[in-house]
């Protein structure tokens, strides 16, 4: 089949074009070479998702060594969906950088934001797509280290203090999923995944394979901040350019949780996970503390990037609580909130970037009388708070409303009613910036000043996004549908009580 030789393309095309835009110097040749690399590399996943709707399963043998003794490369629905999620939002956070990073970067560095941006995205689509539990650890590095570079390229020096924690934190993430792999290793005598997966079932209850598992969870669970190793999010969030911050914030985490479902779901089976090691309860625990907690924090920052980074954090606690429910219906609305919360976080970021770009502050007393001089950038802000929100006709409700259902499937009435309290606090962090910009007057910051709209090129990438939270949020037949199609196959080994099938989300029920 021809779609199995494209599995290659989405990992080599940017890590050949990294070094290229180095070696191109100006900043727009790099600009528009490294638009045109993404944008191929999102037609091509787009493909590969649409490929595997259809066909199920796609792998391709590196070299001809056909797996387990060579190295492989396979794509299913899960990693079709995140890797779309990614090579698109790469593609319109490039548009959006031109104008984004003239103002936050200096001009001898822009050749290397986008050489970083490109070596991020090879990463990003190497874990995604790789068959080898040793080469998802080499991917990883690969996209860690070019974040560092990124967040630490802004001209706000506290970026270095920011970048240098994230370097800290992640690199004893890596570590321990390093130790984890290694273990795997030492008692299957393989790192193919599902070669792993056959010969773990055979250890069942061994010391060396729980205590693997035991260091990949606190691994992947610091690289996609999950509460309460989350520390290092908000001042990288924060102090990132914020073409970087709208990158990170809709693709790094997002990665890290389909990490967590592919080691839980395929390699060591939810099975023996959540009912042998009973992780189920202690993920919901952290799932629900981190909705609340950082949603709390989120009502209390001034710095609207804090608050959409701490945002980020209470959002990754839905993810995990679906995955945390374990049924079809809970993993189908995780895998559905990764993709939705992409669209909604991409947008808000884009728009806290294009205000720091007209009035160089994202305080929230620079958001003070903003509906009326940036309307269309405000405009933006709003409907995909709305969705953060979880409103309905947008993409954030179709996702918490699946989260909701699988809940009450599993009959955690509790838990159903603390994921819509979880959403009134959205209201209020996102609320207090909506009320600033429509509700009060400029501050000194913009007052007796005219502020013009944002530059076009982020614009458009920004409405994109936006118009995507309004689409997804009516027609969910593609999104459901592949999520859907991604949760059945990865629960098929779940005792049949525990696996439920959702009926997909119409016009008809939201109205």
């Amino acid at each position: 089949m021809f779609e199995q030789h494209l599995l290659v393309l989405p990992i080599v095309l940017p890590l050949i074009a990294a070094p290229i835009c180095i070696l191109l110097m100006k900043s727009h040749l790099a600009w528009v070479f490294a638009t045109i690399i993404s944008g191929l590399s999102f037609f091509i996943s787009v493909d590969l998702l649409f490929a595997t709707l259809e066909q199920g399963v796609l792998n391709y043998a590196v070299g001809g060594w056909e797996s387990p003794w060579g190295i492989e490369l396979r794509i299913d629905a899960a990693s079709a969906i995140v890797l779309s999620v990614v090579t698109g939002i790469s593609t319109l956070v490039l548009v959006y950088a031109k104008e984004s990073i003239a103002k936050e970067i200096d001009s001898s560095r822009h050749t290397l934001f986008y050489s970083a941006h490109l070596l991020c995205l090879t990463g990003l689509s190497g874990i995604l797509i790789t068959g080898d539990a040793f080469n998802l650890f080499v991917f990883l590095e690969i996209s860690s280290l070019s974040t560092y570079t990124l967040v630490s390229l802004a001209s706000d020096k506290r970026c270095l203090t920011a970048a240098f924690r994230y370097l800290v934190m992640g690199t004893i993430g890596a570590t321990f999923i390093l130790i984890g792999v290694g273990m795997m290793y030492m008692k299957t005598g393989t790192l193919n995944m599902l070669d792993l997966a056959n010969r773990i079932a055979e250890y069942d209850g061994n010391r060396t394979i729980n205590t693997g598992l035991a260091f990949i969870l606190v691994g992947v669970s610091i690289k996609l901040a999950l509460f309460p190793l989350h520390m290092w999010l908000p001042p990288a969030y924060t102090h990132a350019p914020s073409a970087v911050s709208a990158f990170l914030a809709s693709t790094a985490t997002k990665v890290a949780v389909y990490v967590m479902i592919r080691f839980i779901f395929t390699i060591y089976g939810a099975e023996y996970v959540f009912f042998t090691m009973d992780m189920d309860i202690i993920l919901m625990v952290l799932a629900i503390v981190a909705i609340f907690k950082c949603s709390f924090m989120a009502t209390v920052q001034s710095n609207i990037k804090t608050v959409l980074a701490y945002s980020s954090v209470a959002q990754i606690g839905y993810m995990i609580l679906g995955i945390s429910l374990v049924s079809s219906t809970g993993l189908m609305a995780g895998l559905l909130h990764v993709f939705n919360h992409a669209l909604m976080k991409g947008a808000l970021f884009m728009a806290v970037g294009a205000v720091f770009y007209r009035i160089g502050s994202v305080d929230i007393k620079a958001f003070q009388g903003l509906g009326k001089q940036m309307p269309l950038t405000m405009a933006a802000f709003a409907i995909a708070g709305l969705s953060i929100i979880g409103v309905p006709l947008t993409a954030g409700f179709v996702s918490k409303w699946y989260l909701v259902t699988a809940a009450i499937e599993q009959q955690h009435w509790i838990v159903a009613f603390l994921v819509l309290i979880g959403s009134l606090l959205a209201v209020v962090y996102i609320g207090r910036i909506l009320e600033a910009a429509y509700f009060k007057k400029p501050s000194e910051l913009t007052e007796g000043k005219t502020i013009k709209e944002a530059p076009i090129l982020m614009l458009i990438p920004m409405w994109i996004l936006v118009i995507a939270n309004i689409y997804f949020g009516i027609d969910t037949s593609l999104s459901v549908t592949a999520a859907d199609t991604a949760a059945q196959w990865l629960t098929q080994s779940i005792p049949e009580p525990f696996v439920s099938i959702p009926s997909v989300v119409t016009e008809e029920t939201i109205k």
